[in-house]
């Protein structure tokens, strides 16, 4: 007999794509499943789309809840699902309709008691301001270690030249796992990666299912679209990660580098102090130019750049004047 297959479905102001979202669902070639609906405080349509899917197909269930975030937003799905295997999905996603079963079929070869994930690959959806697909990008992940999933993890995407390999959408994971280990939810950006990283440590087995079985969309209403939004969760993230597993800190320091580079570039004083409690010495700045070997000295350097120009130090504030003259300076 097949294992029953809990979807939850968060969902937050989005009913306008919500139809396509839970329609993947219910055309899985696995049939033994069950579709979550978590409205997470919304005030659009979400309720009205919901129940029409729900008398559409009796597999689709409905849960309103106070708004409190995605993470939020899973951990309550969890707390509803009756199946053995969990599959989150965003709204404004869908899945292959291959995509269960075809994951489901690899428990014969492995070992049912453990604590497993399967993932595969999946595919970037760019959308319009209409709905409208503008462009898509294939991200094949390939059958990784876990030290390799986990350095990954742990270095920004835009530091990176490989795609995200646990993003939830792609992923089918044992229900036993979410005994242990729930969704951050002081991370409502990033929580799939710190919650990656968090099963990783606790033992879970990531078997990696070659298909394209997600397809995570990019769109204008997106918060991650957000440079300041995303800046403050990331170093939210490395904050939980040097409080809860010190042991991954060098795994991550490109990652603290890059975002110290930005606040002492930017001036920024409120991220400075927070990176400068968690980053771990010596630190390379600059585009790694200079190495800085101590703290007293990383703040020196800060307060200094504070009183230089801009454009001494960085070529984002350089124009086409000051860089011909910096160029003949350097020459002679």
């Amino acid at each position: 007999m097949s294992p029953l297959v809990s979807v939850i479905v968060n969902c937050f102001n989005q009913g306008c794509y919500l139809e396509r979202s839970v329609s993947s669902v219910l055309s899985q070639s696995f049939a033994e499943l069950e579709c979550l609906i978590i409205d997470d405080g919304s005030t659009d349509n979400t309720r009205q789309v919901a129940e029409g899917l729900m008398n559409r197909d009796k597999r689709v269930k409905y849960y309103y809840k106070e708004n409190g975030g995605l993470p939020s937003s899973r951990n309550f799905g969890i707390q509803k699902a009756q199946g053995e295997w969990i599959q989150c999905l965003d709204a404004d996603d869908w899945i292959h309709e291959d995509k269960i079963r075809f994951q489901i079929s690899y428990l014969e070869q492995v070992d049912v008691n453990d604590d497993i994930v399967f993932y595969c690959d999946y595919e970037r959806v760019f959308i319009g301001e209409n709905q409208n697909i503008l462009n898509t990008q294939e991200n094949v992940i390939g059958s990784l270690t876990k030290d390799e999933l986990i350095q990954r993890l742990l270095i920004p995407d835009f530091l990176a030249d490989s795609p995200h390999p646990a993003l939830q959408q792609a992923m089918l994971m044992k229900k036993s796992i979410l005994s242990q280990t729930k969704f951050p939810e002081h991370l409502k950006a990033l929580g799939d990666r710190y919650f990656a990283v968090a099963i990783l440590m606790a033992g879970a087995n990531f078997i990696y299912t070659p298909m394209i079985g997600a397809y995570y969309t990019k769109h204008q209403s997106n918060r991650t679209n957000s440079w300041n939004y995303m800046k403050n969760y990331y170093i939210l993230f490395y904050e939980s990660m040097k409080k809860n597993y010190p042991g991954l800190n060098n795994l991550y320091q490109i990652g603290l580098e890059f975002f110290l580079d930005e606040a002492i570039m930017e001036k920024e004083e409120e991220e400075f102090e927070r990176l400068l409690k968690i980053v771990s010495m010596p630190v390379r700045l600059l585009d790694k130019r200079i190495q800085i070997n101590h703290k007293k000295q990383l703040i020196f350097f800060k307060n200094i750049r504070k009183i230089l120009p801009s454009f001494l130090l960085y070529e984002k504030y350089r124009g086409h004047r000051t860089k011909k003259l910096i160029s003949i300076i350097f020459r002679n």
